[in-house]
């Protein structure tokens, strides 16, 4: 007798079943917690044919070297760790219109000289595509476009043809017919995924998808769906900016929170191979509030700016914004400017932006930003040559960071003459840096203040 598969519902916080959806659990009375799953049933002969295979000990497992497929595109296997792994899952999501298909068929270019593609689209035609291929100048050969949405007829595909690699857009659109809900659904989803997971482990075959976000930014669809795959990388920007930063959030074959940075264009995503140049061209000089800030993206210092602007609120409460930074963090740096360095900003709006669309979120950058609120409350101007990191603590103290020699060799690259550090740092530089750059360590948010400004 063959395995039958059929829709139940289960109530994921006491486990009872359905056969039908209920706004209400009949067995707990939680709402909305009944999820739609597949029961799979069958003759119990055929369940003692069920082979089990016994497990490995970890000596008797042989070493295998992975082989990587380099997509061409420098920042993009520098995110991915080397190239995308033969076997493995990547899953790329952003905001619509960030260039997520882009890359994609950008990179199909140079797949296409290695190996040959499937491109599944769920949501172009063929001459959409096409249109597309010919703007980005795509003319590989190696590539086929398949339009499908089933799940289990692209895996009866993949089976049979044996592409080298296949790229999915998107994952929301794909479904599997036994379940009754519809495309885009945590069900479908997660078991769209599930099985393509296992194609693509079973066939290693390497297979990368396209995620939607929600309004919250978000990957859409079930958490699980960032366990399943082997990588996850999200595409960030603002819309009204050129500049698009592609990072890495997992990654089981490479280094997390990798960066690469992209131009947008008339002719697709331009790899920006030196960022913190394009991050601070354009500073303006002799201007208060702004303070280069040196910040470590994975293996990658990154130079940036950071603009503070204070001023005499006109509310009750007085304002903070922060874009680029953390809100919270931002709160508790001003508290501690006022608390312990004695900068009042009890009545003022105090606003922070790292320029060029990035996101910093190491506390190396404390001090930058708090010297860029000090520069515009006093109305002082600091060196356009300084450049300052360090952790701020609650008691005002400048705390230690990682990665300094690495910090500071990124700084000599860029020309920068001073450098203020914390002073627990100071013992790990070498004389080399020493002798190259004026490197100042400090203690205090005073401190400084008085070695960066004019």
């Amino acid at each position: 007798m063959a395995i039958k598969s059929k829709t139940i519902y289960v109530c994921s916080s006491c486990g009872f079943e359905a056969a039908k959806w209920y706004g209400q659990c009949p067995g707990c009375g939680e709402w909305n917690s009944l999820t739609e799953k597949m029961k799979i049933s069958g003759n119990s002969q055929n369940k003692s044919n069920i082979t089990i295979e016994s497990a490995y000990k970890l000596s008797e497992i042989s070493h295998i070297k992975e082989h990587r497929y380099y997509t061409g595109i420098s920042e993009l296997d520098r995110v991915l760790g080397g190239g995308l792994v033969k076997g493995s899952i990547a899953l790329i999501s952003g905001d619509p219109g960030i260039g997520k298909s882009t890359i994609l068929l950008q990179a199909c270019e140079n797949f296409g000289r290695q190996l040959s593609i499937l491109y599944v689209s769920g949501e172009e035609s063929p001459h959409q595509l096409k249109l597309r291929a010919d703007r980005l100048k795509v003319s590989t050969g190696n590539l086929k476009i398949f339009c499908e949405t089933d799940t289990e007829r692209l895996c009866e595909y993949i089976k049979t043809e044996k592409p080298g690699l296949v790229i999915i857009d998107s994952i929301q659109t794909m479904s599997i017919s036994e379940i009754s809900s519809s495309a885009g659904s945590i069900t479908q989803v997660r078991e769209s995924a599930s099985l393509l997971m296992r194609t693509a482990k079973y066939e290693d075959i390497p297979i990368i998808m396209v995620g939607h976000v929600n309004k919250d930014g978000n990957i859409a669809g079930p958490k699980v769906l960032e366990h399943i795959v082997d990588t996850v990388l999200y595409f960030e920007g603002e819309r009204n900016l050129s500049y698009r930063i592609l990072r890495a959030v997992k990654n089981r074959y490479g280094s997390t929170n990798e960066i690469g940075v992209f131009e947008m264009g008339e002719n697709g995503l331009a790899e920006v191979p030196n960022p913190s140049l394009m991050l601070i061209s354009g500073r303006p000089k002799n201007v208060p509030g702004s303070c280069v800030v040196c910040a470590m993206e994975g293996s990658r210092p990154i130079l940036a700016e950071a603009q503070g602007l204070v001023t005499q609120t006109g509310f009750g409460t007085p304002r903070r914004m922060a874009t680029g930074f953390d809100y919270n963090r931002l709160s508790m740096l001003i508290a501690v400017l006022e608390k312990r360095a004695g900068y009042f900003l009890g009545n003022m709006d105090c606003y922070v932006n790292i320029v060029g669309g990035l996101k910093i979120d190491e506390p190396a950058a404390d001090l930058s930003v708090a010297l860029a609120l000090i520069s515009s409350l006093k109305d002082a101007v600091i060196r356009e040559d300084a450049i300052a990191f360090g952790e701020i603590g609650l008691a005002g103290e400048i705390r230690a960071v990682s990665t300094c020699e690495q910090r500071i060799s990124e700084v000599l690259r860029l020309g920068f003459k001073r450098c203020v550090i914390p002073q627990n740092n100071m013992k790990n530089i070498s004389n080399n840096a020493k002798n190259s750059l004026d490197i100042i360590g400090i203690k205090t948010i005073r401190d400084a203040f008085d070695a960066v400004s004019i």
